[in-house]
């Protein structure tokens, strides 16, 4: 009797344990099917687009991508060597479902909107529709550029980084205009020496980083028009090659701008000219 009662038990225990196993081998599998399932992929060219849902948004990702791509190197005067951002080294463009993924995904402050991961050439976003094709996308696309042009050895103040990125918006350019005069008008404007020194990648101050963003731009763009894009791109050279921002800018504007003093002077009688 306890012989059959032990060989019930163990028929049973073994049943058991069966599936159990078979369930957790289950679950393990059903988990490895949904996050396979969860990032799926564009390839193009030069990029990687990821995304969950959306198939169409990240189409029309991919292909602003290669056009932005094109457009910003040429401006920026930058000479692709071979192999670049190709194959295994295209760009990767996340795009979740949603703000809330993406700041827990990314742990950027709560105004961030986007980010661009310069050492792993990435770049974080979400599948948001206004101002990401013609604001965002070109806007951290242009920093991926931008540093692989300049480098991180050299003097490359945050400023110049988040100005050039924003001079590749093609809505940017003209709106501020009105933007930098209304700061000048109301005493918001930071010396240059002060812009220098800021970073406010991790501010929780959000009008703080809207007066520096703005400010950083108009600085790019009056470089850049009043100057010319040749004189900005000779500009960008030399801090590659490791000159210092003074040095960086008598090499480039030897009679106009000859120190940061005197970028700020020009600057300011630029934008009250205007």
């Amino acid at each position: 009797m306890n012989d059959s009662k032990n060989v019930f038990l163990r028929g049973i225990f073994s049943s058991v344990k069966f599936i159990l196993l078979f369930s957790i081998f289950h679950f393990l599998c059903m988990v490895q099917a949904v996050n396979a399932q969860e990032w799926q992929e564009i390839k193009s060219d030069h990029f990687i687009v990821y995304f969950i849902k959306n198939e169409k948004f990240a189409k029309d990702v991919s292909r602003k991508s290669e056009t932005y791509y094109r457009k910003i190197a040429s401006e920026l005067g930058y000479q692709r060597h071979s192999g670049f951002w190709t194959w295994d080294n295209r760009v990767k463009i996340y795009i979740h479902l949603d703000q809330a993924s993406f700041l827990k995904a990314t742990k950027q402050p709560q105004w961030s909107q986007g980010m661009a991961n310069y050492t792993k050439k990435e770049i974080s976003s979400y599948a948001w529709s206004e101002g990401f094709l013609d604001a965002l996308l070109p806007h951290e696309m242009t920093h991926l550029i931008f540093r692989d042009y300049v480098g991180f050895k050299g003097e490359v103040p945050l400023w110049l980084d988040e100005g050039v990125a924003q001079w590749m918006e093609p809505k940017k350019r003209e709106a501020v205009k009105y933007a930098i005069k209304r700061l000048d008008n109301e005493g918001k404007l930071f010396t240059l020496n002060e812009m220098m020194k800021l970073d406010v990648r991790q501010s929780s101050d959000s009008e703080k980083v809207t007066y520096f963003y703005i400010q950083a731009v108009s600085l790019v763009s009056f470089m850049v028009t009043k100057y010319t894009a040749t004189r900005f791109t000779n500009f960008c050279r030399q801090l590659r090659d490791g000159k210092s921002i003074a040095d960086s800018l008598k090499f480039a504007y030897p009679i106009s701008i000859r120190s940061v003093e005197e970028l700020q002077e020009k600057w300011l009688k630029h934008i009250r000219e205007e």
